[in-house]
């Protein structure tokens, strides 16, 4: 596949999504805290560049999302339990990593290892990654 070089910043989220562990989610805000930026920005790369990661397991603090439609059957495969009125919106209290539990994370990983869905270079992704 080609490889797509990002920005610092999208790298950095785009990481950080796919830290996310499985059947656990992260507001775009915990997002933003974890990388050191704001929710907004969060959001735009998500829209932009999510594809390249673990999109399904960003969403609003609300525990909803614009394409939860999308979302269920990634949450359904991880056993991300959500409501089922009108909106999907997953159960936040049961499933939600917050923004300094992420950073643990990152910081806990070795520097030298490439991230998740990284070719090992950094800003460099290969398109077509879950």
């Amino acid at each position: 596949m080609d490889d797509l070089e990002l920005d610092e910043l999208t790298s950095m989220v785009l990481d950080c999504a796919d830290l996310i562990p499985r059947g656990r989610v992260a507001t775009y805000g915990d997002v933003a805290v974890a990388v050191g930026t704001g929710p907004r920005q969060v959001g735009r790369i998500m829209s932009a560049h999510g594809h390249l990661s673990n999109w399904w397991r960003v969403v609003r603090a609300d525990g909803g999302s614009q394409v939860a439609e999308r979302c269920r059957q990634f949450w359904e495969a991880e056993g991300i339990s959500y409501s089922q009125g009108t909106y999907l919106k997953v159960c936040m209290p049961q499933h939600r990593i917050d923004g300094e539990e992420l950073h643990k994370i990152i910081e806990g990983l070795s520097s030298a290892a490439p991230q998740p869905g990284c070719s090992g270079a950094v800003g460099v992704r290969e398109q077509g990654s879950p």
